[in-house]
């Protein structure tokens, strides 16, 4: 799932920044900037269902209705936007792309481990499920928040 994340990510705010810079911006179409972003980044996780159903069934089977929530996905709509917003040039937006994909794959694949630990851990019933899972999701954003600035484009 990752994988598809980054791939879609990557893909989705290059053809962004190329149709906001090369259509977009010169038209003065910039109020379509939104549907455009999200148009692009449905057709690229229909592209991949596509793709994964036809060359790995199997993994398609198992990601079941989570490949499509992709689309949902407000992380990357949001990169998508914040690479035009931080006037970035395209090579920058894919590097900044990669990263953001990378750190958000990063943080599920954390996430999954922490929730595997904390289901054998002995939680309070009244903290068990939901609770526990925002509790531990806002742990990890403050962890993630001490790496904010360490590296600038």
């Amino acid at each position: 799932m990752g994988l598809a994340v980054i791939f879609v990510m990557v893909m989705a705010c290059s053809v962004s920044w190329t149709l906001y810079h090369y259509i977009l911006a010169p038209f003065n179409l910039e109020f379509l900037r939104t549907l455009t972003f999200i148009l692009t980044i449905a057709s690229l996780v229909q592209f991949e269902e596509i793709f994964i159903r036809k060359k790995a069934p199997v993994l398609y089977k198992s990601l079941g209705i989570y490949l499509p929530l992709i689309t949902t996905n407000c992380a990357i709509l949001g990169v998508a936007f914040l690479g035009i917003d931080y006037k970035l040039t395209f090579i920058q937006n894919l590097l900044y792309s990669f990263g953001a994909s990378c750190g958000y794959c990063l943080s599920i694949l954390l996430f999954a481990g922490i929730r595997e630990k904390i289901s054998t851990a002995p939680i309070p019933q009244n903290l068990k499920g939901v609770p526990i899972a925002f509790i531990t999701a806002s742990l990890m954003s403050l962890a993630f928040l001490g790496f904010k600035g360490l590296f600038k484009l």
